[in-house]
């Protein structure tokens, strides 16, 4: 069975929409992953909205969100899809950073509370479920077939990166990390280890990295020393600089495939078939 990986949001901290990023997208961050029975959504952010969109064009029904992490780029979507409104649809809803912090159902909460926002989580009318786990934690109950490992990630607040093993293959989102130059994160190795596909938070460069440290990010080369290191089979660059403009993002293209020929940048709308 073929598993699909759609980008719905491939920028990281603000959204985008201008005319120098219409290449590769300026929505934020959200990805589907999908085999005709499984369908599995990746953050939330403003990609959310046209992912949302297509699930009601298709009556999909039902679907899980796991969120890595909850900075207004990762679930600034969420209020915007639609699905979430319609009577006699189902999710679940997960996170792996909240435990100690109330949990994921009343970050949303917060979120979509007057005065920053008009309509409460309780106007949701589908049948909705919300969970926290501990980052590290094994998933076996989302979906018939479907395994989620989970790994803790560097960042500020905390973030859980995910591998999904579904139908034989394996999907990994690794987003938002920040690495130490010369030391690979031995949980992200863990976590890829002989993955198809790895979706890596690639925001910055190794010569940009320097002024950003401590703002919880990585960088494309770095992506590419970890997946080699792994035996992973092709990454995907992903969470772009709002600053890097589509010429950035064909330049980083184009180094980062003479690096790596496994590698390659994500863009909005962009599906890989596994």
């Amino acid at each position: 069975m073929t598993v699909k990986v759609k980008f719905w949001g491939v920028r990281g901290s603000i959204a985008c929409p201008s005319s120098n990023h219409v290449v590769y997208g300026g929505n934020t961050s959200c990805v589907e992953v999908s085999d005709g029975a499984c369908n599995i959504i990746l953050d939330a952010g403003t990609g959310i909205r046209a992912l949302g969109q297509d699930y009601v064009r298709r009556h999909v029904g039902a679907g899980v969100l796991l969120l890595t992490h909850t900075h207004w780029d990762h679930i600034n979507g969420f209020p915007f899809f639609s699905p979430i409104y319609v009577p006699g649809w189902r999710f679940r809803v997960l996170a792996g950073h909240l435990t100690d912090m109330g949990g994921i159902q009343s970050v949303l909460a917060n979120q979509m509370t007057e005065p920053t926002f008009p309509v409460p989580l309780s106007a949701l009318k589908a049948e909705m479920s919300y969970e926290d786990f501990l980052a590290g934690d094994v998933l076996t109950d989302l979906s018939p077939g479907l395994v989620v490992r989970t790994a803790p990630l560097r960042h500020p607040n905390h973030a859980t990166g995910y591998r999904l093993e579904l139908d034989g293959k394996v999907v990994c989102y690794v987003t938002d990390t920040e690495h130490v130059p010369g030391s690979p994160d031995r949980n992200v190795l863990d976590l890829i280890n002989g993955a198809d596909l790895v979706i890596y938070d690639s925001t910055y460069s190794d010569a940009e990295f320097p002024n950003k440290v401590g703002w919880g990010h990585s960088t494309w080369q770095e992506g590419v020393r970890l997946c080699r290191q792994a035996g992973v089979k092709r990454l995907a660059i992903f969470h772009h600089d709002p600053d890097h403009v589509d010429e950035d993002m064909a330049r980083i293209e184009r180094e980062a495939q003479a690096m790596w020929s496994g590698a390659m940048v994500s863009r909005d709308n962009m599906v890989v078939e596994l």
